[in-house]
Formats: structure tokens, C-alpha cells, sequence
């Protein structure tokens, strides 16, 4: 037989889901706010019943005490069951419904009593406060059980005190009307239970649904997630509200963009300022995997909306993937001009080899001459007017590209850099940059033909690249500034457009600035002043400062930078 499962024991406990615990909570605070309000009321109401009874028998004893036929009466007669006092006491009593009228004389003697055997005795309660003048309202008990009294003075004609009047309310309705209160009172607290669990049931199914009936342990336990996620991983996030606002940002985000904590509540035009990454975060530009340059940083945004009308966006950094995509393009180009010129010594071998077997010495000599001669006026040319050793090997390699890319890649007459850069590497970027953009915008066009112009103005850096191309129409010169603007299509491993933002940033750090015109004879022609670029003379005076044509590639072939009037690449 197979064992019957274990009973399941109760388990006694407020709910698991969140939209039943706030549920119970409310309604035990209405009960009990309910609870209390009517507690709290019934109190009052006992004593503002007693006291109204007080205040009723004391107002029929003094209009009792009122009436001088009573003083005398009290004064003429014997006290007894017949008497005048007695009729006109039962007559007041009858009248106005309290339980007893009594009437007495100094010696505390009864003139008049609801029971006429008590008449000609003395009263069970003390009336010596009434008899001294004073007017009395109280709760006592005397023998016709508990009652709320009134005691006045009697006074005759001539204002003497000849005895007292004492009438009593039965507090058994005063009890009475208390009870009958209570119903309506516990109606009204129903009633206000009632309406007070309905709201707690609307509240709670309201926060069912935006909660998704989750558990306050479900909550607590993501909230603690989403902190470890969002400290955690590598990629930016930054929460905005309705307005734009930021709402939240883990570490990676300021990180990448910059900012702190303090930037929490801003506006993204505050905490960012003006540009195209407060345009991306903000969704004035969609799209998804949009590029954006934050300081030295190339970025990828994509912002998802909410449901409550705000926003996430997230953030990665692609620097050093935009860095070795460069890497990557230069290397194939590299690889593309070593194949050319491997190409071109074998066609120089085997024409050196023909010369030899024909036995024409002398012209094989004369061949070799040449050859080694244009290489190495070429290196020569170029650091005699480029002293900086980066720069120099930089514009030797792209002249072999623009070679195998039927360019022809000049330097300008006027060029003159010495070696006092501060910053080579950023130049070299500038001028890669400017220079790579040339090739492609004239590779394929007759007469193809790049200039470079590099000159120093005091400690100014001033860079030109001059091409023979379509040009840039009036309308998108600045466009072409834009992070993740390009006319080309995206290499192999990534997007394009970020060059000549990268360009423009750089110069504007060091407070200079990059733009594009037309040049002359058609093309383009970019400019970029680099204010400050270089060091004072005396600071960067080394011996041998401009004759380093040792720290120029071997490689790469030469372009004709002595022949402007030479349409055709050096070979």
C-alpha cells in the first residue's frame, strides 16, 4: 500500500501576497479606528446624560421653591399623607415625570414623598448644603434607589431659609436613553467600517496591479537585486521621468558621462548641458544603437520609454572598440600597401634579373640608382619639412595607400612642423583622421589628388587637408560634425561618423576649432587651429631636431611631393 501523505498542518499568519496584507491591515485599522471613535463617544455622551438629568431635577426644585404657597404650607401644616404639600408635590411630580418630590423643613422632616409612608421621617441623604443656601446637582442613592438629584433652599416671604426641596430623576432613564443610543451609534460605526473596508479593498486591488500582486518579500528581495544588478554590471543606465529628469544612474553611467549623485532630480539639459548625448538620452533623436562622443568617450545610447511615461537608457562605451576598428582599418590598409609593393619589387626583380641576363650592367646599375634614390628623397622630404617622427611616419604610410589607390597624396609647400608638439598623438589622430576621409572622398575620380598643409604660427598648430573630391555642400558643413553622422557605409565592425566629431572635440578641448570650406578649384578643405599645440623653443631645443629620417618607415611608397603640377602618384 502506498503511505498516505502527511497531513498538512494550518499554518496560522498574516497572508503572503502583498494585496491581502494591505487589505487586513486597513480593515483592522478601521475596526479599531471605529472601535475607538465610538468608545471616545460613548464616554461624553454618559456624562453630558448625566449631567442634562442634574440639571432637569435641579431646574423642577427651584421651580418648586419658587412658589410661596409651598413656604407657607411647609409652615402651617403638619406633615401628612393628606396634606396641601403633599397634593401639590405629587401634582409637580406627575407633571414634569421626575421620580420624587420631597419637601422637608430645617429638622430634615419629609412634608412630601412618592411613597406617603416616608412622610413625618427624616430624608436617607444629607441636605445640609441645601439648608446653608446652596443649590446642589448630584448622583445619589437614597430609598428609592439611584437617582440624579437637585437640591434648592425653601424660603418664605422674607427671604428665610424654612427648608429645602429635593427632586430626583430616575437614573434608570438616564441608563435607558444611553442604550437607546447605543444601536444608532453602533450603526453609524458599521455604516463608517463599512465604507472604510470598501476603500481599503479599492486602495489595495489599486496597488495589486501596480505592484502586479507581488509580496512585500518579492519586493524587498528585487529591490536588493536591482541595486546589485545595477552597481554591478558594465553598462550605463540612466532613469528618467515624465519630464526628463534624471530619476536614477548606477556607477558605470557616471562614469561614462561624467556627473555624480547630484545630478539626481536635474533636468538632463542641466546635468548634462547642450549637445547630441542629452538629444539621444532625452529621445529628441531615435533610433536605436545611436553613437554619441561624451568627452573622450564614444558611447552607444538606446532609451527604452516606460510605462509611466518616463524613460531608461542605457549606455556603452565602444572606445576602445572604435580604437581597434581604426586599428583594424589601418592594418588592412597597411597589408594592402605592403601587397602593392610586394608586387612592385617582384615586377623591380624581375626587371633588374632581364637586365643582368641581357648583360646591360650598366643600365641595371642605373635602375637600382633610381630606385633607392626616390625612396629615400621621399623620407627626406618629408621630415625635412615634418620634424615630429609620428607625423612624418604617419604621412609616409598613407602616401603607399593613396599610391594603391591611384591618389596622389602632396605635401604642401608651406608646410614647416617642428618637433616641439605636445600632444603628437592627438595630431596624428587629427591629421589620420582628415587624411582617411580625403582618399575615400577622391578614390575613384580622375586626377585624384590630396594636400597636406602642416605649419606652426608661434606656438599654434594650423592643419589642412585639401582634396580634389565632390566637396560638401553649404548646408551640411557642420553637419558632418555630428556624432554618428557618415555618408559612407558602416565598415565590418562597426559605425561610422565618428571621426570627424572626434576631430572637432579635440581641437575644441584645447581651445581651437575645426571646420570645413570649399577649396580652391572645387573639393573640400578641412582646417583645424590647435592653439598652444607646441612648446616654447627654448623648452624643446634638442640637437638634431629635424634630420631623423631613420625613424621613418622603410616602407610605403612615395608620393611626388616635389611635382604639384604631377597628377599621377609617386611610385
Amino acid at each position: 500500500m502506498r503511505p498516505s501523505p502527511p497531513a498538512r498542518r494550518l499554518r496560522l499568519g498574516l497572508p503572503r501576497r502583498m494585496f491581502s496584507q494591505l487589505l487586513l491591515m486597513q480593515v483592522v485599522i478601521a475596526a479599531g479606528v471605529a472601535v475607538l471613535a465610538t468608545g471616545l463617544f460613548l464616554a461624553p455622551l454618559s456624562r453630558t446624560l448625566d449631567e442634562q438629568a442634574m440639571r432637569r431635577a435641579l431646574a423642577i426644585a427651584q421651580t418648586t421653591a419658587a412658589q410661596p404657597q409651598i413656604a407657607e404650607d411647609l409652615q402651617s401644616t403638619r406633615p401628612s399623607p393628606d396634606g396641601p404639600l403633599q397634593a401639590e408635590a405629587e401634582r409637580i411630580r406627575k407633571a414634569s415625570g421626575a421620580e420624587y418630590v420631597v419637601v422637608m423643613n430645617r429638622q430634615r422632616v419629609r412634608w412630601s414623598h412618592r411613597d406617603p409612608w416616608q412622610i413625618g421621617k427624616t430624608v436617607s441623604t444629607d441636605p445640609s448644603e441645601a439648608l446653608a443656601g446652596k443649590e446642589v446637582m448630584q448622583i445619589d442613592s437614597g430609598t428609592l434607589g439611584r437617582s440624579a438629584r437637585g437640591k434648592v433652599p425653601l424660603r418664605d416671604a422674607h427671604g428665610r431659609i424654612v427648608g429645602a426641596v429635593s427632586v430626583g430623576i430616575e437614573y434608570d432613564s438616564v441608563r435607558a436613553r444611553l442604550i437607546h443610543a447605543i444601536p444608532g451609534l453602533f450603526a453609524y460605526a458599521g455604516a463608517a467600517l463599512a465604507i472604510g473596508a470598501l476603500a481599503a479593498y479599492l486602495i489595495s486591488r489599486r496597488v495589486q496591479r501596480q505592484t502586479r500582486d507581488l509580496a512585500f518579500s518579492d519586493i524587498s528581495a528585487l529591490l536588493a537585486e536591482r541595486e546589485a544588478m545595477l552597481h554591478g554590471i558594465r553598462e550605463g543606465v540612466v532613469a528618467l521621468d515624465q519630464q526628463d529628469r534624471v530619476r536614477l544612474l548606477n556607477d558605470e553611467a557616471q562614469r561614462l558621462l561624467g556627473i555624480g549623485d547630484e545630478v539626481v532630480g536635474r533636468s538632463l539639459d542641466e546635468a548634462l548641458g547642450e549637445g547630441r548625448t542629452t538629444d539621444v538620452l532625452a529621445g529628441r533623436v531615435t533610433g536605436t544603437d545611436l553613437l554619441t562622443v561624451r568627452g573622450q568617450r564614444v558611447l552607444v545610447a538606446n532609451r527604452m520609454p516606460t510605462e509611466d511615461g518616463g524613460a531608461v537608457a542605457t549606455l556603452r562605451d565602444r572606445t576602445e572598440l572604435e580604437q581597434l576598428g581604426r586599428e583594424l582599418d589601418s592594418t588592412r590598409g597597411l597589408i594592402d600597401a605592403l601587397r602593392a609593393q610586394d608586387h612592385e619589387h617582384a615586377n623591380r626583380m624581375h626587371t633588374l634579373l632581364g637586365l643582368l641576363e641581357l648583360e646591360m650592367y650598366d643600365d641595371a646599375v642605373e635602375f637600382v640608382g633610381e630606385v633607392v634614390g626616390d625612396r629615400r628623397a621621399t623620407a627626406e622630404q618629408v621630415t625635412e619639412k615634418i620634424h615630429d617622427p609620428l607625423l612624418a611616419a604617419l604621412l609616409v604610410g598613407k602616401a603607399t595607400v593613396a599610391a594603391e589607390r591611384g591618389v596622389a597624396l602632396w605635401i604642401a609647400d608651406r608646410t614647416l612642423l617642428p618637433d616641439r608638439l605636445i600632444d603628437p598623438r592627438g595630431i596624428v589622430t587629427v591629421v589620420g583622421n582628415l587624411v582617411d576621409n580625403a582618399l575615400d572622398a577622391v578614390a575613384g575620380t580622375p586626377h585624384a589628388r590630396v594636400e597636406v598643409e602642416l605649419r606652426a604660427e608661434g606656438r599654434t598648430a594650423v592643419l589642412r587637408v585639401r582634396d580634389t573630391g565632390p566637396g560638401i555642400p553649404a548646408e551640411r558643413r557642420e553637419l558632418i560634425f555630428t556624432d554618428g553622422w557618415s555618408t559612407k557605409q558602416p565598415p565590418a565592425h562597426g559605425k561610422r561618423g565618428i571621426g570627424l566629431s572626434m576631430v572637432r572635440r579635440l581641437a575644441e578641448r584645447q581651445g581651437g576649432s575645426a571646420h570645413v570650406d570649399e577649396a580652391e578649384g572645387g573639393g573640400a578643405e578641412f582646417t583645424v587651429v590647435l592653439p598652444e599645440a607646441l612648446e616654447e623653443p627654448a623648452a624643446a631645443a634638442r640637437p638634431g631636431a629635424g634630420d631623423r629620417p631613420d625613424l621613418v618607415p622603410a616602407q610605403g611608397a612615395p608620393a611626388r611631393w616635389d611635382r604639384p603640377d604631377d597628377t599621377r602618384p609617386g611610385a
